[in-house]
């Protein structure tokens, strides 16, 4: 049990669930009486009922050995509309550009976290984790998806339409999630060699998606639409998006430098103007907002004195931050498509946790990954979460005949990926000695790297 854990007794505990269900009971308690409050409450409220209930429900959990990350998830499902509805949907809707905030702040610590030495370290291992997880899941989830299409959304389609939808989704679970991976980091903050590659091959693998994503809908755009001939006019636009989005995370991250060194106050403020304004100026000129805040963090971290500075300003924020993203997620899991597609969604998230298995184990043993790597280095890379969900807008706008479909089977599956991933990955990190809280490693912390 963590040191944390140790520290709070059965008093504490008792005190916080004590607390949880107060807080939960008078909002309950004053929808009843008055509803109109939830609109006169509103955004704000929201936030605070998620902020509170998620801060509460981690530390509950904790006592299961659970990672915060699971308790932010529960309170937010516990709170939203599909089950208490202290917070209903129109609210979550209204609160998903906090998200711009979020994502920001964490690639810039993804980012920060990246060092020019663990890149050199990990690189060979990252390369063939990258050569053979890429091929290997998306042709086992592909085949398994193809076999499960009669029980899809998609079974009255022609076989070449099922054939499409089938590539389009094997691509989306080659995803990782790097959010998820920094939440556990935020909490843990491990240290060791399977801490050091799962960072480095979430990052670069889901810059592989992305190009994946890309090449697939051009490939299969022509088996979607009849009337649509194969071009590979989207490379070139993926191209731009890639290289703008790098050009002004670099161009940010020196901004942010020079400023950490000449001036290095009000932080937080900086820190949030970056966040809300350039991430809604990232998304209205269509570039990557967390690839470009990601190079940023890079940049600070290793080319000026000022990584220390940036990754602690940050740190200040780290908790708020990770509750919000994590809640919002919670709130916005997707009930009803749950209930309609779990059999195969279950199916589903067991081939791609398996196929990712396989493909680790596989990979470790070519790359020569030290044992603790070989054995749970694919612990890191069964969550998924928003870029998951944002390649999934990306078909739906690609192919409306069969996006809102495609979308709904997907939120369905990342659910109880976002659910688990983060508890197979803190078990990994404890069951490895790499984390504080790991209790009877399968090996000790090693000094040695890639």
């Amino acid at each position: 049990m963590s040191a944390a854990t140790q520290g709070k007794g059965v008093g504490a505990r008792l005190v916080q669930a004590a607390a949880l269900l107060v807080v939960l009971g008078v909002l309950l308690l004053a929808m009843q009486i008055a509803p109109e409050t939830r609109s006169v409450v509103g955004t704000v409220a929201g936030l605070g009922v998620l902020l509170l209930a998620g801060t509460l429900m981690s530390e509950l959990l904790e006592v299961l050995r659970l990672p915060h990350i699971s308790g932010y998830l529960a309170a937010g499902f516990i709170c939203g509309p599909y089950v208490l509805h202290l917070v209903d949907a129109e609210t979550v809707h209204r609160l998903q550009p906090v998200n711009g905030l979020t994502v920001a702040l964490i690639s810039l610590a993804g980012g920060a976290e990246l060092k020019v030495d663990l890149v050199r370290r990990t690189a060979r291992s990252v390369l063939v984790a990258t050569l053979v997880q890429s091929p290997l899941v998306f042709f086992v989830v592909g085949a398994a998806f193809l076999a499960l299409a009669p029980y899809t959304p998609f079974a009255d389609l022609p076989p070449r339409a099922i054939f499409a939808v089938a590539v389009l989704w094997a691509i989306l679970a080659v995803s990782r999630s790097p959010t998820a991976l920094l939440g556990i980091f935020s909490q843990l903050r491990p240290k060791g060699p399977l801490a050091e590659f799962s960072l480095a091959f979430v990052m670069f693998s889901n810059l592989v998606v992305i190009v994946m994503m890309a090449v697939g809908i051009a490939l299969v755009r022509p088996l979607l639409d009849s009337d649509a001939s194969l071009s590979l006019s989207n490379l070139g636009l993926l191209g731009r998006e890639l290289l703008g989005s790098a050009t002004l995370g670099i161009t940010l991250g020196i901004a942010l430098a020079v400023y950490l060194r000449l001036v290095g106050q009000n932080l937080l403020l900086v820190l949030l103007v970056l966040g809300v304004g350039v991430s809604e100026l990232l998304r209205y000129i269509q570039l990557d907002a967390m690839l470009a805040f990601l190079v940023a963090g890079f940049v600070v971290e290793n080319f000026s004195a000022q990584g220390p500075k940036l990754l602690k300003a940050i740190e200040n924020t780290g908790a708020v931050v990770y509750v919000i993203f994590f809640a919002l997620a919670g709130a916005h899991l997707d009930l009803p498509a749950l209930k309609m597609f779990y059999p195969v969604a279950l199916t589903l998230c067991l081939v791609r946790c398996v196929a990712t298995w396989g493909a680790a184990v596989g990979g470790s043993w070519f790359a020569r990954d030290q044992p603790v790597v070989r054995r749970w280095g694919w612990s890191g890379l069964v969550a998924q979460a928003g870029l998951a969900l944002g390649l999934s807008t990306v078909v739906v706008r690609a192919f409306p005949s069969v996006g809102i479909e495609f979308q709904t089977m997907a939120i369905a599956v990342i659910a109880i990926n976002e659910v688990i991933g983060p508890m197979v990955f803190k078990l990994g990190l404890d069951r490895a000695g790499e984390s504080r809280s790991g209790d009877e490693p399968d090996a000790p912390p090693s000094s040695t790297r890639n």
